[in-house]
């Protein structure tokens, strides 16, 4: 194979490999979607090695498709065209922190909790908490967000710039260390997000935050998702500036007791956090406790200590973990939207029905502070039936958040398995994002079929 002949001229053997046992490890994610392997893996340790295996790819018009823990969730890495997978793991350096600045640079390989770890003794932390212990490249290539976004923003809001090795080997920064800018086109916006089809990142530099001085989580309980979803409206119409609300339906409530070993009241129930100072968050918390109350809040418990806390956002971070626990023999289909709050209380109302109309065992969860909510569906990947049922229940929620105004995906990216979405929700749009596309990747090496949906494709 003259491709595996050329990377070995640039890579040492032990970083270049198609060992059966590696490619299988790199031919999936944690999505319900169909494996495939690549030719070949190799393990890049910096950005002029990351340069020359895409120019042999140029050179050879082999896909290259980028790899951090393999835990998206629409099949964004899956090599489904073969070719090459360019494992970061071993790009995992915290480069530089700058404290005064509130800035981080770091290597795409770094992950969520080694940077929190390095971040601690300086008094700083990062705000992005998808839940996985993600890389940070893998969380900017899906414009990652989580529990926190509510506060803080999305991943797109921390990057201040990139360094990013384009399809011809061409290496470029997206922006700088600067707060802000009105100098040329935005293209942190630009990368942030589009799945290693437009480039390979290899450096972040990243918006980091002091650790509050205070901090204390809530649970409240309701008796229905209505009542649940009119307190977290109520808590953000009030102008309280929670740090995490996070709504999580009684079934799903039931699947963490049985894998946290918890014994939380099995109804839907709110997960909050506040960060703030001593004298304003107990204001905070006050009011958040009369709006609760009022709204007919069922159950309410405040936690200040560090471990309860902790405890508390375990179990809500383990939702996922706790179906696939539960429910032995099947995956996961994860698939989350996003719709204007106004739009909240009807969108999972919608969401609970289609679960139940399926027969599918299921779950919603979500950052509904930010009107984002998540529905686990347990398949049996082996039944037919079952993928049918699933792809049934996306393809409804996916269609109330369009007609809404909403996305078809909040956090998790496009990949394989929304892509046949983007042209109703983009319209005309979407033909701009090919031309971007063709514009820097002409021979399309760089993650092909996925994001841009194209019918002779995905037919």
């Amino acid at each position: 194979m003259k491709l595996l002949e050329a990377l070995h001229q640039i890579l040492p053997n032990d970083r270049v490999t198609n060992n059966e046992t590696v490619l299988d490890q790199h031919s999936s994610d944690e999505s319900y979607h169909t494996p495939a392997r690549p030719d070949v893996v190799v393990f890049p340790e910096n950005t002029e090695e990351v340069s020359d295996i895409i120019k042999l790819a140029a050179l050879y018009e082999v896909p290259v498709v980028s790899y951090g823990l393999g835990t998206s969730l629409e099949g964004s890495m899956i090599p489904y065209d073969k070719g090459i997978v360019m494992d970061y793991s071993l790009m995992n350096k915290v480069l530089e922190i700058r404290p005064d600045d509130f800035l981080v640079k770091v290597q795409p390989g770094v992950t969520r909790k080694q940077l929190e770890k390095e971040l601690k003794s300086h008094g700083l932390f990062f705000s992005v908490d998808p839940g996985a212990d993600a890389t940070l490249g893998g969380m900017a290539a899906t414009n990652a967000s989580g529990t926190t976004s509510v506060k803080y923003g999305i991943m797109r809001d921390q990057v201040r710039d990139l360094e990013v090795v384009l399809a011809d080997g061409t290496i470029i920064h997206t922006g700088g260390m600067a707060a802000k800018s009105s100098s040329g086109y935005h293209l942190n916006g630009l990368f942030v997000g589009s799945e290693g089809t437009l480039g390979c990142f290899t450096e972040l530099t990243l918006q980091v935050h002091g650790i509050p001085e205070k901090t204390m989580a809530g649970r409240a309980a309701f008796h229905s998702l209505d009542e649940a979803v009119s307190a977290v409206i109520g808590i953000l119409q009030a102008g309280i500036p929670v740090a995490r609300v996070e709504l999580v339906d009684e079934q799903s409530m039931k699947q963490i007791n049985l894998f946290s070993e918890t014994d939380y009241p099995e109804i839907p129930t709110v997960f909050l956090e506040f960060h703030g100072n001593e004298a304003g968050l107990q204001q905070d918390v006050a009011f958040a406790k009369e709006i609760l109350h009022d709204l007919n809040c069922r159950s309410l418990d405040f936690e200040s200590d560090t471990a309860a806390r902790q405890q508390l956002w375990e179990a809500r971070h383990n939702a996922a973990y706790a179906y696939l626990h539960n429910f032995p023999g099947k995956k996961q289909m994860v698939t989350d939207v996003c719709v204007p709050i106004s739009e909240l209380a009807g969108a999972i109302k919608d969401a609970r029905a289609a679960i139940e109309a399926s027969g599918l065992d299921g779950g919603i969860v979500g950052h509904v502070g930010d009107g984002n909510y998540h529905i686990l569906l347990m398949v049996d990947v082996n039944k037919s039936a079952d993928i049918d049922e699933a792809n049934v229940v996306n393809e409804k929620i996916v269609a109330y958040a369009l007609d809404r105004g909403g996305t078809c995906t909040g956090e998790h990216g496009v990949g394989v398995g929304k892509a046949k979405y983007q042209e109703k929700e983009h319209g005309k749009a979407l033909e701009v994002m090919r031309k971007i596309k063709k514009t820097l990747d002409p021979a399309d090496i760089l993650n092909p079929g996925k994001i841009l949906y194209d019918k002779k494709i995905h037919s």
